[in-house]
């Protein structure tokens, strides 16, 4: 009987995974069973799974993937309405934005936010490139999500400003680092964890974008503070998987307190009167690009089961 072994995926591709074994990485083949009975979800593997490993052939093959503590899916694409499992197993998310070259976008912002709210993924923002802040854009954006109860690390990790905060922050964790293109995740990596030389590319000047020089996701050790980061790619399109109409509201949080005292108490801030939370962002005390944010993606979700029954996020 060959041996069996526990590790976790640092990387998938296509066929294969790099998965860790106390120190050791071996390439791992998913055995086909895994892709039996998937039904909505499209791979079986994620970076972050904790996987049971048989080492006897000459490839070792994952025929098992133990049960997640959490994960985060978006849809696949435009073509494919299944769940892209992006990560598992992490104890936060942080999502990087710039504050020029690309500017940041809540939209892309306020749908990882709200995704990680629904999978009880703790969030954070980092705003990069603070020394680029030539009109003061920064203070608007920090005041909007410190407002939606998020916390907020502003840095330039060109210039080394801001980056010991952040690394306290991920100190000993698992933690994964999401957000556009260009926005600096791999310098940021590179400099609190020097050695690594994560490709860098530069901004394009048609586009405001940045080269995909992450392809993949990737799990790294941290060994200057502990713990390990998983680097994402510059994913463009963010749309949320599994969430319906009636659960959104209670994913922005500065929504809540109003979500009791609209005209209906099932308002959807959308189109019915007497509704509060639109009140509020006539009146300033709920920005505007997050409500716009959330009109959006209400517009791309299913509607809630008839008896308005709130469905949990599935259990793989």
């Amino acid at each position: 009987m060959s041996e069996t072994r526990v590790g976790r995926v640092l990387r998938t591709d296509a066929k294969v995974c790099q998965v860790a074994f106390d120190g050791e990485v071996r390439a791992c083949a998913p055995r086909g069973k895994l892709f039996e009975d998937l039904g909505d979800i499209k791979t079986p593997v994620a970076v972050g799974d904790w996987v049971e490993v048989s080492m006897g052939d000459e490839m070792p093959g994952i025929e098992l993937v133990r049960p997640r503590e959490n994960w985060l899916p978006r849809v696949a694409s435009s073509h494919d309405p299944r769940a892209q499992i992006l990560f598992a197993n992490v104890d936060q998310l942080l999502v990087m934005g710039s504050a020029a070259k690309p500017r940041l976008s809540p939209n892309r912002t306020d749908r990882i936010l709200a995704a990680c709210a629904y999978h009880e993924i703790p969030a954070h923002l980092v705003i990069n490139k603070i020394d680029l802040d030539k009109h003061g854009d920064v203070a608007e954006f920090i005041e909007t999500y410190q407002n939606a109860g998020i916390e907020i690390f502003p840095i330039s990790a060109t210039e080394q400003d801001g980056i010991e905060r952040v690394a306290e922050q991920l100190r000993d964790k698992v933690s994964v680092l999401y957000g556009a293109s260009g926005a600096g995740k791999s310098t940021l990596i590179n400099a609190i964890q020097p050695g690594l030389d994560i490709k860098t590319a530069k901004i394009s000047k048609y586009w405001d974008a940045g080269k995909h020089t992450t392809t993949y996701s990737q799990m790294h050790a941290l060994d200057a503070v502990g713990g390990h980061i998983i680097d994402t790619p510059g994913i463009r399109v963010f749309r949320l998987f599994g969430i319906n109409k009636a659960e959104l509201r209670d994913l922005f949080p500065e929504f809540v307190p109003y979500n009791g005292k609209c005209g209906f108490s099932d308002c959807s801030h959308d189109h019915e009167p007497d509704c509060a939370v639109f009140d509020a962002v006539e009146e300033g005390k709920i920005a505007m690009t997050r409500f716009e944010s959330y009109l959006q993606i209400l517009d791309e979700l299913a509607p809630p089961p008839e008896d308005d029954t709130p469905v949990a996020p599935p259990d793989r």
